[in-house]
């Protein structure tokens, strides 16, 4: 996949959109975890593309909009902008613009931005798109108004409705099913419904961050622990322990049992939750590597004991359910 950055509108030059002689079919989004209906609408780009012979393209951001429209209201994000990208290359886009968004484009005309990117950037031929799609200054941009700029200037417009699926178990329950959506998939985790969120993400959820060194008391206690270094804007999912995997940057796997929370036992005030990875059956050093989790199954919540041994009794027993959880959910992840 060809990513290219595109610069803020404050930059005064075009973006290196380079040649695009066959034109693109695009699609635009903040597509935060690439769920499976991102997924569904990329597959009709996909689609549109081939049939006209275009480039399939999605025009995503450096940042989350809401981080400067709303600060105070901005969601925790599922991915990060390096994995998001090779999501979107995994499922197919070939192009994806990466647009730098600041407080000018915030401010710009859907009109002018359409104009600017969807036309002078990306020879749109056709845009496929959320029915509830809104977009520019004041969110005035809509599927009407893409399509009477598209009619301007030579491009059809697809409002397409968003996938739907049951995912939470709460949703298998009662037979409802909800719209696929990355605001969904964060209420789950903050719920730890780790395996919910799988199933509308159509992988487990991951969490990555650079090996620090911490406190050392898992080592002390016999379970030594990779403490991640995770970005506050990411979301973790609720306070608890989990089955999960453990990914290398050498393309290892190791099935681990996850600690996500403050450390109730030892501390009675924590601001902010740690993600501590115990890797079963492993010896070595971990330090300073980029680590990731996967998050396989939620196996209890996070809880203060007694006594230091009382805790290492029930690590013992979320080693024997992590293995258990992992053996019947198969394979080396999804």
């Amino acid at each position: 996949m060809r990513v290219v950055y595109y610069p803020s509108p404050e930059a005064g030059v075009s973006g290196p959109c380079g040649e695009l002689g066959e034109g693109t079919v695009v699609t635009i989004g903040a597509f935060d975890g690439v769920h499976l209906g991102h997924v569904h609408l990329i597959e009709r780009v996909k689609a549109a593309a081939e049939e006209v012979g275009a480039v399939p393209a999605v025009v995503t951001f450096d940042r989350h909009p809401a981080s400067v429209v709303r600060p105070e209201s901005a969601p925790l994000l599922l991915t990060s902008l390096d994995y998001k990208l090779a999501l979107l290359g995994k499922v197919g886009v070939e192009l994806a613009l990466v647009l730098e968004f600041d407080a000018a484009r915030a401010r710009q005309p859907a009109e002018d931005f359409v104009a600017e990117v969807f036309v002078g950037c990306l020879h749109a031929r056709a845009v496929v798109v959320g029915h509830d799609l809104h977009f520019g200054h004041n969110r005035e941009g809509d599927v009407a108004l893409l399509q009477r700029v598209g009619a301007r200037f030579g491009f059809d417009v697809t409002g397409i409705r968003l996938a739907v699926g049951q995912g939470a178990s709460t949703a298998a329950a009662t037979g409802t099913e909800e719209v696929i959506s990355s605001t969904r998939i964060r209420r789950l985790l903050a719920a730890g419904d780790v395996a919910g969120a799988a199933a509308l993400l159509g992988r487990w959820h991951r969490l990555q961050g650079v090996v620090a060194h911490g406190d050392k008391r898992g080592r002390e206690l016999g379970f030594p622990t990779a403490n991640l270094a995770i970005g506050r804007e990411m979301q973790l999912p609720e306070d608890g322990v989990y089955a999960g995997w453990y990914l290398r940057p050498d393309g290892t796997r190791h099935q681990t049992a996850i600690s996500v929370g403050r450390q109730p036992t030892f501390y009675t005030e924590r601001n902010f939750s740690l993600v501590e990875a115990y890797l079963l059956d492993f010896q070595g050093d971990l330090y300073d590597e980029l680590g990731t989790v996967e998050l396989v199954e939620h196996l209890r919540g996070q809880e203060k004991f007694p006594s230091a041994e009382a805790l290492v009794d029930q690590m013992s027993s979320d080693v024997a359910q992590t293995r258990q959880a992992l053996a019947v959910a198969g394979g080396n992840g999804r």
